[in-house]
């Protein structure tokens, strides 16, 4: 079974939560075009989340979801109102779902937790999540250590329940290459900075495309909070004074308001680029369908020559 007919949707593919990247509209956008949308909480309050899922519900009639980021501070308001609000699909990131999952599932919802760790995975199934996404330290935004080759497998050897790879994904051969993983889909993000809908700031986006393989750097590894992010002022300063021992007060300082100042502002100079190593596979703006349409062409013919090589 793969991930479009288990959700109902046109292709395999969720889109990351991305937090002040994810709204309703961008969540629609991508369900619109044969993804499962998201609207990312993070960055959000519990009333924002609940504009936002209503927002979402105007613009399209397919399926969606939201991402829960666990550590904002109204996490317990907001874990209510995608219930209220009758949302089918949650992904979790950032924490420990397992206090809402027994009354998500009270409401007939699907639970897909974002895992960076094969234990982490026995632990949701354990509490009932219906499906784990597997992201490897590849991706953008917040990572684990392992990678997506590492990973996902010696998570499907360790869960009975579905696996969704996330995590240096952005074309048909990494598509193909989830598959032969052992994931019956895939989380994508960074390829959708490169498309007309998203709602980043065109600096932003052009940065993006402009990246190259090694264009990309984690901050926060010896502070305990990696976020892997596009190479600039900002990055390169916060490394710097990570390693000369700044405490962890100094550097959230210097990393406040920096995402929404990328997504926002377009400040490519002290902005949190956030952006996985895929980055330095894209180099044009597409819409979000010409995306999807393209790995999963390109997924088929990967498979049909795989098949004959056999």
């Amino acid at each position: 079974m793969k991930l479009n007919e288990w959700l109902g949707i046109r292709f395999p593919f969720i889109q990351g939560g991305m937090a002040n990247i994810a709204t309703g509209e961008f969540a629609a956008a991508v369900s619109n075009a044969g993804g499962l949308g998201l609207i990312g909480s993070g960055g959000m309050n519990a009333e924002m989340l609940r504009e936002h899922i209503k927002i979402c519900k105007s613009k399209t009639d397919k399926p969606f979801g939201v991402n829960l980021m666990l550590m904002n501070p109204e996490v317990d308001r907001m874990a209510q109102i995608i219930a209220e609000e009758g949302v089918k699909i949650v992904t979790t990131g950032a924490g420990d779902p397992a206090k809402y999952i027994p009354m998500w599932k009270e409401h007939g919802m699907i639970v897909i937790p974002v895992v960076a760790a094969p234990i982490l995975a026995m632990k949701m199934e354990r509490c009932g999540a219906d499906a784990v996404i597997a992201e490897g330290t590849e991706s953008g935004g917040h990572v684990g250590e392992m990678t997506t080759m590492a990973l996902v497998p010696q998570v499907v050897d360790v869960v009975s329940i579905p696996v969704i790879a996330a995590g240096g994904i952005a074309d048909g051969r990494q598509l193909a290459a989830a598959y032969a993983l052992g994931a019956i889909g895939v989380q994508v993000g960074t390829c959708l900075l490169a498309s007309e809908e998203c709602p980043i700031h065109e600096a932003y986006k052009d940065a993006v495309v402009k990246a190259k393989g090694s264009d990309t750097i984690v901050t926060g590894r010896i502070a305990g909070t990696p976020v892997r992010v596009l190479k600039n002022q900002m990055a390169r300063e916060y490394v710097k004074k990570e390693r000369e021992g700044a405490d962890k007060m100094e550097l959230e300082q210097f990393t406040l308001g920096s995402l929404r100042r990328a997504v926002f502002d377009g400040d490519t100079k002290t902005g949190s680029l956030m952006a996985g190593q895929v980055a330095g596979q894209l180099h044009e703006i597409r819409t979000i369908e010409e995306i999807f349409v393209a790995m999963e062409n390109e997924c088929q013919q990967v498979l049909k020559q795989l098949g004959g090589c056999a």
